[in-house]
């Protein structure tokens, strides 16, 4: 799993403060199944506004995974709770757009596809804003 960040003066410290404290972080979520989602869930948790980006047509397949409750699966609600989602085709050119577009706005993108997956899609060498750090 490879955990891109970045962190910008505009966060400052949050010792002191009530506010959660990855309040104002955005993180951009290409993980799936569990150790890359509960990653993303930890961040969502400590208060950061995650984006999960889900490959269309089907989504995270996480969403078929039983128990199934009115159509969804609890363990995709469980891995995923707190983040927004999208669904995007990354091959299209208008799914890769939209992504190309989100990724300077965020702090942290997450991803665990196999070694250069990120890169035939079109990514390698995107990053999220200033202050590139790999994990």
């Amino acid at each position: 799993m490879r955990l891109l960040a970045a962190r910008t003066e505009a966060h400052g410290e949050m010792a002191g403060t009530s506010k959660p404290m990855l309040n104002g972080y955005r993180v951009l979520d290409f993980t799936q199944v569990l150790a890359g989602p509960a990653t993303a869930r930890y961040l969502a948790e400590l208060g950061a506004d995650v984006i999960k980006v889900e490959i269309a047509p089907n989504g995270d397949i996480a969403r078929s995974v039983p128990y199934l409750r009115d159509g969804r699966s609890a363990y995709y609600v469980q891995q995923n709770r707190g983040k927004k989602s999208l669904c995007l085709d990354l091959k299209n050119p208008a799914g890769k757009a939209i992504i190309k577009e989100l990724i300077p706005k965020m702090d942290v993108m997450v991803e665990n596809f196999a070694p250069g997956v990120i890169g035939r899609l079109g990514f390698a060498g995107q990053t999220p804003r200033q202050n590139f750090i790999e994990f």
